[in-house]
């Protein structure tokens, strides 16, 4: 038969067992600046880029990842310097 399972209680922890809040920790935490919270890490693009699904022919593919790291920068170029000389229609 089908019977609810119940959560194995945890131990309870003994407050003076917890681990010091170092310098580290508080260099990692959220920083507030009245109400607001302060962004950190990168900032966000003037024009991000459009994730979506497409489909290239193997040897396209292959030919850039031979390049090395940072192919699909040097594609999306490839294909802004395309649009250059080519109308998309």
């Amino acid at each position: 038969m089908n019977e609810n399972k119940h959560a194995t209680p945890t131990a309870l922890m003994d407050p003076d067992d917890a681990p010091e809040l170092d310098d580290a920790f508080f260099e990692r935490a959220d920083e507030f600046l009245g109400g607001q919270l302060v962004r950190r890490g990168r900032p966000r693009a003037e024009k991000p880029k459009q994730a979506l699904t497409v489909r290239y022919d193997p040897e396209v593919v292959a030919a850039f990842k031979a390049t090395g790291k940072g192919w699909q920068t040097r594609m999306n170029d490839a294909l802004k310097d395309w649009l250059k000389t080519h109308s998309p229609a």
